[in-house]
């Protein structure tokens, strides 16, 4: 299934006599003045025409969502998808889980990022614990900065094949002190969700419910539970395209939908805030969002292995989604190339063909 839309014009669609690729071609509506306040976003057709053959190239893309100034310009989906399909968020779960704890701090359900993870578990912190991981914070923890040994990479197996997650990642040795450097760990984000269970005295997913999908007008549903029912903090959600479009909207607007503050302001800008940085990428993290630049604009994105991606770029009012078979890669160059895609996508041909298009306000 393949969906376009386009404001302020036309799009139109011809299929090629056995090339199997769209030639895409604009149409303009002549004679038609552009309203005064401001003219509806558009993009330069020849670019936005090589980005969709780029996109077209990608094997494992499914969706990709384009929404500028709040509108949505452009809905295409590849390989069997369509917009009913649920994407595995994978890491971009953390992002999700981000907002969570922003709304758990608003609601004063959480004192503050500085609390310490050891008044949320007291069990795990017996006489023997190493006294540095008492200083263990919620703050820590979103940005990986923990000290803890990771549980992702070679560490994930043995961990999720444990009978107590939380437990397994606190008796992680410490291998850096509480808000070092950057040690990538899901066992971190998890501890999060548990966290946040026994503080707002609900489950992670029942939370997201009703403080997050319902005040989006958007669907959620329970997703991978570890062996004490915690709902998997940092993996695993499953969200529609279009309501990842909905969450990056949400910080690009400061934490607002419509009229409903949902997350502060303070928050999305605090999560935004880099903290620290990744050895491996280079690229600088804030509360479980990344923080990059992309064709020359400051970007903000929540990433997921196999390629699921919410992106914002704020200077540009662009928020883009890009969704991809999340099935486990067995070689590491169509990772790499795959992911690589997605960013050439969006540097070399959607926002070049934003910057060329667009009309300026009059």
């Amino acid at each position: 299934m393949t969906t376009e839309t386009f404001k302020g014009g036309a799009w139109r669609r011809v299929a090629g006599a056995g090339a199997g690729l769209l030639l895409i071609l604009w149409t303009v509506v002549a004679g038609l003045p552009a309203p005064a306040e401001a003219s509806a976003p558009r993009l330069d057709p020849a670019l936005h025409a090589r980005a969709l053959e780029r996109a077209a190239r990608l094997p494992r893309l499914k969706g990709l969502l384009l929404s500028v100034d709040g509108e949505l310009v452009v809905e295409r989906y590849f390989n069997g998808s369509g917009p009913n399909q649920w994407a595995n968020l994978k890491s971009a779960s953390k992002s999700v889980l981000s907002i969570l704890m922003g709304i758990a701090l608003d609601r004063g359900q959480m004192k503050g990022v500085d609390d310490t993870v050891d008044r949320f578990f007291p069990e795990y912190f017996g006489k023997g614990t190493d006294p540095a991981k008492k200083r263990i914070t919620l703050e820590d923890l979103l940005t990986m900065r923990s000290g803890l040994e990771s549980t992702s990479r070679r560490n994930y197996g043995r961990w999720v094949q444990s009978g107590n997650w939380v437990r397994h990642v606190l008796e992680r040795p410490m291998v850096d002190k509480p808000g070092g450097r950057m040690i990538y760990s899901t066992g971190n984000s998890h501890v999060l969700s548990a966290a946040l269970t026994r503080a707002a005295g609900m489950s992670t997913y029942e939370f997201a419910r009703r403080f997050l999908a319902e005040p989006l007008g958007i669907a959620i549903r329970p997703w991978l539970r570890d062996p004490q029912g915690i709902y998997f903090g940092g993996n695993e959600m499953h969200l529609l395209p279009r309501a990842m479009l909905k969450i990056g909207e949400l910080y690009r607007l400061g934490g607002r939908a419509g009229n409903k503050q949902v997350v502060s302001a303070s928050w999305v800008r605090d999560s935004l805030t880099p903290r620290t940085w990744s050895r491996f990428s280079g690229r600088q993290y804030g509360y479980g969002w990344w923080i990059d630049t992309l064709g020359g604009h400051e970007a903000q994105f929540a990433f997921g292995h196999g390629g699921q991606f919410i992106f914002v770029v704020p200077d540009l009012r662009l928020t883009a989604v890009v969704t991809s078979a999340a099935t486990p890669v067995q070689v590491r160059d169509e990772k790499r190339h795959h992911q690589e895609g997605i960013f050439d996508l969006l540097e070399q041909d959607i926002i070049p063909a934003l910057l060329n298009g667009r009309i300026s306000r009059r």
